[in-house]
């Protein structure tokens, strides 16, 4: 499998480079400048040599940060070359049998290469801190009167671990979440990449949140730890422990499988959080009857990390009203209304509905693998509650 990605990515690397060598290079420069052409590439190339055939899971894991910024580097030298050798092969039948210049295709691929750069150095050095708070409103004549304009904050997929060295940036996002002076605040899961230790240094910070009701929060796929190479089971089962623990410590309140009341003068509303339920491979631990039992006349709000579990149990299985979920981060790209997500996730950003039933997907805070983020802003959202 390892070997053959990197035969995908030396391709990816190497043969826009032969291109464009051949096509620009070779015959317009002199031999020290042909060789400077080169050094990139061979850099990028030595590098992958060792994180494939070197390096190993657990490498990854504890260098994450400096694999993600290595990652950040090949694609930015080698996503605008793909490009523009795209565009220049792609003028060469028009040329050839139409006689159209080549210039306007070279052109158009040396645009798209530097806003392909653009986005890459944006997302990567601005985009992932660049907090955004988004305000919604659900609508429901099922709200209770004592809930018109309850405000809820949601927050999830934190990753705290890949924002080590970073510890301004969460400290930003708990002062502008405590700005919005929410009735609630909701966590929808992946705290962590991989252990509960990432948390160090944070935890005090993160404690800090505040709101009338208090902080709820459930699990993510990530938060069991499944993509760590643990010694044992037992380890992996302590881990998760010792997460709860922390989160109990900061104040919030963990809901696995179970729901808590709030209440306002006389009325009710059920907080329902479930463990993750994702389609395979990821794990599926919620059990929703068990969590919404005594509930079910009650106007329902469910947490659940994974947003495919609306449709596949939430909507057909429940009379839940409103649905918040993570995980998907839009792929922590979007451009518009478009992100690559979409072809994956039916619901991937933002507010979905089915009738007067509805889906909230906010698309994190953090970023897994590559420390990057584009349109797909680390989202704070405020979600207003009106009859």
């Amino acid at each position: 499998m390892l070997q053959r990605l990197f035969i995908f990515l030396l391709f990816l690397l190497i043969l826009p480079d032969i291109y464009l060598y051949f096509r620009f290079i070779a015959k317009r420069f002199f031999h020290w400048s042909r060789l400077l052409y080169w050094l990139p590439s061979l850099l990028l190339t030595a590098g992958l040599l060792y994180l494939v055939y070197y390096g190993d899971r657990s490498l990854a894991v504890r260098n994450a940060q400096a694999v993600g910024w290595y990652s950040i580097i090949f694609f930015l030298f080698a996503a605008p070359k793909l490009i523009v050798a795209f565009f220049c092969l792609l003028g060469e039948p028009f040329h050839k049998w139409l006689h159209w210049p080549r210039s306007p295709f070279t052109a158009v691929g040396i645009v798209l290469s530097l806003a392909c750069a653009y986005i890459i150095v944006y997302g990567s050095f601005f985009g992932r801190t660049r907090f955004e708070i988004k305000e919604v409103t659900y609508t429901s004549n099922r709200i209770p009167a004592a809930f018109n304009g309850y405000r809820i904050v949601q927050l999830s997929d934190i990753h705290i671990g890949s924002w080590k060295g970073n510890i301004q940036a969460i400290q930003q996002l708990v002062d502008m979440t405590n700005s919005l002076h929410p009735d609630l605040i909701v966590f929808t899961g992946d705290l962590v990449n991989h252990r509960a230790n990432e948390l160090d240094g944070f935890q005090d910070i993160l404690s800090k949140l505040k709101a009338k009701d208090g902080v709820y929060s459930i699990l993510g796929n990530h938060d069991y730890g499944p993509y760590f190479r643990w010694r044992n089971k037992q380890d992996q089962e302590a881990n998760l422990e010792e997460l709860k623990k922390r989160e109990t410590y900061m104040g919030w309140k963990l809901l696995n499988n179970e729901h808590d009341l709030l209440i306002a003068d006389e009325d009710t509303i059920a907080l329902i959080g479930v463990e993750n339920d994702g389609e395979p491979p990821f794990s599926q631990y919620a059990d929703l009857p068990k969590a919404i039992e005594g509930t079910q006349d009650m106007f329902q709000i469910l947490l659940s990390h994974n947003p495919t579990h609306w449709r596949r149990e939430v909507l057909p299985l429940s009379n839940i009203d409103l649905t918040l979920s993570g995980h998907t981060h839009a792929m922590q790209l979007q451009i518009g209304h478009h992100s690559p997500s979409s072809f994956i996730y039916p619901e991937w950003g933002g507010m979905y509905y089915e009738g007067k039933r509805g889906l909230y997907v906010n698309v994190g805070i953090g970023y897994v693998g590559l420390p990057f983020r584009f349109g797909a802003w680390p989202e704070i959202t405020l979600l207003t509650l009106r009859r």
